[in-house]
């Protein structure tokens, strides 16, 4: 076994131990575990609160006119809301409509009810959850930030955002250098988008258009997109049958990393019928992998969306002869339609996009050279890194080879019409100067208060919100918008000092994928080459070696935003502001 194993291992558990506190005098480790008791205490208050004040607030509608333009799916589930209430017979067509802040009902409000008083409404309750009464979270926030600040300067360290990057890729100025680059050529595109949606919305007869605000920009945008890229995803579905779709990514796989994927159902045991079972073999026809992949919706036994995980990591030390390694093990786990009688399962290009990006993850564990099993697949590698196979392969549902091998319609064979392939790439950056500026909005916000805000001070958080919105946010925040109260990534879950993980997650994919562009999409012999360079290093390399040398490593330099800006049609524009 390599030394160097042993001091990449060390160094990354001692690294965990010291943050936990063990290396603390008794006194200090003390204080430090009542600072992580009430830490947890208090990120359960905030996510309790969050949950409580969404539940309470429901909003009840007779007249079929105040709900206009919300789909039979949206009407539905309103009127399955009422009947849980106690509104036994409302039915989708006659009501009540009972509208929620559940993540559903408010988007479904926001992009399509027609009247403005209602979107109004439904947004000024949405950002001010959980900020008044029993269930106000503004002390809570203070407190959690106060007692982060306190465990970091236990620790040795000036604040909590650089304990929290200690365990990732990035450092504090390489976070912000990135989100200030992304927010200057993000900031004229997103003005433009707001122009483009006066416009749009002026040409509709809108009283509105000259005062577009918060509740507006939902509601016009999703009229304008249908207007320039309808792409009705239902319509799709002929085009995507699972059968096909997994041929295509296979055989995508074959030419990029050189490894065959065959089925061997009947190998291992499953747990459904519809569990199928595979084998990765390498150029050889070696065994390298196996992965178990489970497609179809099933809400009886099953939680819904999509994840790739573990069932055995590769590993010397539990291979069963103590020679060569055991093999990984993955599951892949989707929630798609399934076949209907004599039709197979038929995909939305979202489901096409989900399939890939979890294949990307499965091949991170399953092609590791790390023999060592703490290391091996995704174990160990950081936070802001381990998105990076993943979105890696989603960008190839947009390569035109690709997508046209497996966009045939599955009873007549003929492909994605020309014009419908051209929507799918344009609708791809489609108000990407907006989206952008919103995720940069939270991370800075994020860093903002975990780097330089001191609590108790004379700026509150909401003045910071205010502050960071400014050059953040093309409509300023209302002045009693508490967005903070219901921020439950940095306050209840993994991501304090660390949302800009999503940003930097996107720049490493998008720029690992332009290698492949700089050497052409279309020269298979280049394709092959830099294919077995991304193998070699960024999946064979797991979190046996730091992801920046591993990056460093493929890429030949450090990750640059500039093909995220590229994909996202953001490089051309001047940037200001």
């Amino acid at each position: 076994m390599p030394d160097g194993f042993y001091i990449f291992m060390n160094t990354a558990q001692i690294k965990e131990g010291v943050l936990n506190g063990v290396a603390l005098d008794d006194d200090k480790r003390e204080q430090f575990n009542k600072i992580e008791q009430e830490l947890e205490r208090l990120s359960q208050k905030f996510g309790e609160n969050v949950l409580d004040a969404t539940k309470k607030f429901e909003k009840i509608i007779t007249d079929k006119k105040d709900i206009e333009g919300l789909p039979a799916t949206s009407l539905g589930l309103a009127a399955q809301t009422a009947v849980s209430k106690g509104h036994t017979d409302a039915s989708a067509e006659n009501g009540p409509w009972i509208i929620t802040l559940d993540a559903p009902s408010f988007m479904s409000v926001m992009q399509h009810a027609r009247n403005r008083g209602l979107r109004e409404e439904i947004y000024r309750a949405y950002v001010t959850r959980a900020s008044s009464g029993d269930l106000n979270n503004t002390a809570i926030i203070d407190e959690i930030l106060k007692l982060r600040l306190e465990k970091a300067k236990l620790l040795g360290y000036n604040n909590y955002t650089e304990v929290s990057m200690a365990t990732k890729m990035a450092t504090v100025e390489k976070a912000e250098e990135l989100l200030e680059k992304l927010r200057a050529a993000s900031w004229n595109a997103a003005v433009q988008d707001m122009e483009d949606l006066k416009i749009f919305s002026k040409n509709q007869g809108a009283m509105e258009a000259n005062d577009l605000t918060h509740w507006d920009t939902g509601f016009w945008a999703e009229r304008l997109r249908e207007s320039k890229y309808d792409i009705n995803e239902e319509e799709l579905r002929p085009f995507f049958s699972l059968p096909k779709v997994m041929d295509g990514l296979f055989n995508l796989a074959k030419t990029i990393f050189g490894i065959d994927i065959e089925p061997a159902d009947g190998l291992a045991p499953v747990w459904n019928n519809d569990v199928k079972f595979y084998c990765v073999k390498d150029s050889l026809g070696s065994p390298i992998a196996y992965f178990y992949f489970d497609p179809y919706s099933r809400p009886s036994e099953k939680r819904g969306g999509a994840w790739m995980g573990e069932v055995v990591s590769r590993s010397r030390v539990l291979s069963p002869n103590g020679t060569a390694p055991r093999l990984p093990i993955a599951h892949m786990v989707c929630n798609q339609t399934p076949p209907v009688g004599d039709k197979p399962s038929l995909m939305t290009f979202r489901e096409v996009e989900t399939v890939f990006h979890e294949f990307g993850h499965a091949l991170q564990h399953m092609l590791t050279k790390q023999d060592e099993g703490l290391v091996a697949g995704i174990r160990g590698i950081e936070w802001d890194a381990v998105e990076l196979p993943s979105q890696f392969m989603e960008n190839w549902c947009y390569h035109r080879e690709t997508l046209m091998g497996i966009a045939k319609h599955y009873e007549t064979g003929e492909s994605l019409p020309e014009e419908v392939y051209l929507k799918l790439l344009a609708a791809r950056t489609f108000r990407a100067g907006s989206f952008s500026l919103r995720q940069i909005k939270f991370a800075s916000l994020d860093l903002e208060l975990h780097t330089k805000y001191i609590p108790g001070a004379l700026e509150s958080i909401y003045d910071v919100d205010q502050r960071v919105s400014e050059r953040t946010q093309v409509i300023p925040p209302l002045p009693e918008d508490r967005f903070l109260c219901g921020f439950s990534h940095i306050f209840a879950g993994g991501y304090a000092a660390g949302y800009y993980s999503y940003k930097w997650a996107e720049v490493l994919s998008a720029d690992a994928f332009s290698a492949f562009e700089d050497a052409g999409l279309d020269n298979h012999k280049a394709v092959k080459e830099t294919g077995h360079k991304f193998r070699e290093t960024i999946l064979a390399l797991g979190g046996g070696k730091a992801p920046l040398e591993v990056f460093v490593e493929f890429r030949g330099r450090e990750p640059s935003p500039e093909a995220l800006l590229r994909h996202n049609g953001l490089l051309s524009v001047t940037t200001s502001a």
